[in-house]
């Protein structure tokens, strides 16, 4: 397994969102980021939830948050699992008031979103990331501007010409 963050959200050619997300132990234009396309109210879910945003009224996510924390559990981490046939799966892992942990099968854009808001590590299975992953050829401020927009120009293509089709199994 290896830890990732958000690295951020993005629309590819079709206008369908993606959400990237990044290891977090890998300088930011090395390795590996993994793509997986989300819905519109997922993403923004999660973009409220990484920057620190409130919403007006609570989102599902906060619900879940919220509940979870009302009867003293708590999400210990969430894994991106596996994909088959273009699908990932995902699960959180909750521990109880009891200790015993249980793990819940999810979706991958629920699990980041909820796990955004409750501060738990999120985690790729290798396979999956050696499976679906792209090269990270976005930097950051660290690196030259003009090597930047090569990445940031790069990465758009890859979004243009990508098609969700090309990772199914």
């Amino acid at each position: 397994m290896v830890q990732v963050q958000v690295g951020g959200i993005a629309l590819d050619a079709a206008g369908e969102h993606v959400i990237l997300l990044r290891p977090v132990d890998v300088f930011p234009g090395q390795g590996r980021v993994l793509p997986i396309w989300i819905g519109a109210q997922e993403a923004t879910s999660i973009l409220i939830a990484v920057e620190g945003a409130a919403a007006p009224r609570p989102l599902a996510h906060d619900l879940m948050r919220t509940m979870l924390t009302t009867l003293g559990a708590t999400v210990e981490r969430v894994e991106v699992t596996r994909i088959e046939d273009g699908t990932f799966y995902a699960e959180v892992s909750l521990r109880g008031t009891d200790g015993a942990v249980q793990r819940i099968d999810a979706r991958p854009s629920d699990a980041v979103a909820l796990a955004s808001r409750t501060a738990a590590p999120i985690f790729v299975a290798d396979e999956v990331l050696a499976t679906a992953g792209i090269v990270d050829v976005i930097g950051d401020d660290v690196e030259p501007p003009e090597s930047l927009e090569r990445g940031v120009e790069e990465f758009k293509r890859f979004l243009d010409e990508i098609d969700p089709e090309d990772f199914k199994g």
